[in-house]
């Protein structure tokens, strides 16, 4: 009994030997080592001997386990190393082959329009700040001056997460947010996301992108808010279209104002993109309502500022011709590659 060990580990060696493949070793491995392998039968038949054999059996039988794990290791290595030497002698690379082409991509046309938007305003010396897209009743709402019973605030209008919190529908809170953090003068444009609870098609979409403009200083004017939409009109589709403001209510603004453009396409003699008017709505602008500047914390009594708001979707519809706001949202490539 005490020389079976030895025994098994001439025979093990053998096998190993003989083995071509890595299922031929496996093999080997179970039937030496594994839980019903002929090793482990000599280990589990020590029962019948006596303290001193059980003692010199274990000694052996676990000296000559380790020496069968060793070689099978090392068997293994070396069949590994033939597989993969046959595998590179066989196996050829053709390097004058082309390459496979890569697409690169290209900035969404929103993403676009944002930047040219905040470009346009940096240069006219506006900074940029941001606020959440889930956002207080309070800030939406109750500081810009909105009553109660307004039509936005219901639950056909505003996405609501709790009975205090909503998924913003303007940038205009981060009016508020701007006017509670900073002492005027104020200069911010504001970018970002806004949600309504508007059904899908052609002009509308429950996500759409705004840019919040907010100056605020003392001795500012109409004129002054004039002065800055048309410049921006000017840069964004050319020099030769003229703007107007017609009167119109904005709950947080006082007067408010729509602003028109001439139609860049026809130059105001009226045609498709502008349904015959010659003018093309671009935005909704107008004075800071003192109640909006007292909720933030600001003098109404020493300063006044104006605010306005750019529909993003609108601006990058009319400049690239687009005709549909829902191509923007399918991620179609063959769309956002015209813009590349």
């Amino acid at each position: 009994m005490l020389n079976k060990p030895d025994e098994l580990l001439n025979e093990a060696r053998a096998s190993i030997d003989r083995s071509a493949t890595e299922a031929d070793i496996e093999a080997v491995r179970i039937g030496f080592l594994g839980k019903k392998g002929r090793l482990t039968a000599i280990l589990r038949s020590m029962g019948d001997l006596n303290p001193d054999e059980r003692k010199e059996l274990g000694l052996r039988a676990n000296r000559v386990r380790d020496e069968i794990e060793a070689l099978i290791g090392e068997k293994k290595r070396a069949i590994t190393a033939a597989l993969r030497a046959e595998r590179f002698s066989s196996e050829k690379l053709d390097v004058t082959e082309p390459g496979k082409g890569v697409s690169l991509g290209s900035r969404h046309p929103i993403t676009r329009t944002i930047d040219e938007i905040c470009r346009i305003f940096a240069n006219m010396g506006y900074s940029v700040t941001e606020g959440p897209e889930a956002e207080t009743v309070f800030n939406n709402f109750d500081a810009l001056n909105a009553a109660p019973n307004h039509p936005s605030r219901d639950l056909t209008d505003t996405f609501y997460i709790t009975e205090d919190i909503l998924l913003r529908t303007q940038t205009s809170p981060v009016q508020v947010r701007t006017l509670r953090s900073t002492q005027p003068p104020i200069k911010v444009i504001s970018p970002g996301r806004c949600f309504r609870a508007d059904t899908p098609d052609a002009t509308h979409s429950p996500m759409f992108h705004q840019v919040e403009g907010l100056l605020v200083d003392e001795g500012v004017t109409m004129a002054d808010l004039k002065g800055a939409l048309d410049a921006f009109a000017k840069r964004m589709f050319g020099n030769d279209v003229t703007t107007k403001f017609r009167p119109h209510f904005f709950p947080f603004t006082e007067p408010s104002a729509e602003m028109d453009m001439s139609c860049f396409v026809c130059r105001g003699k009226g045609c498709r993109v502008c349904k015959g008017s010659g003018w093309i709505e671009i935005l909704g602008c107008g004075m800071v309502h003192p109640n909006v500047l007292r909720v933030g914390g600001a003098d109404a009594e020493r300063y006044t500022g104006f605010a306005f708001g750019i529909g993003v979707e609108r601006i990058a519809m009319l400049k690239h011709g687009i005709e549909d706001i829902r191509l923007f949202y399918e991620n179609d490539i063959r769309f956002i590659g015209q813009f590349a």
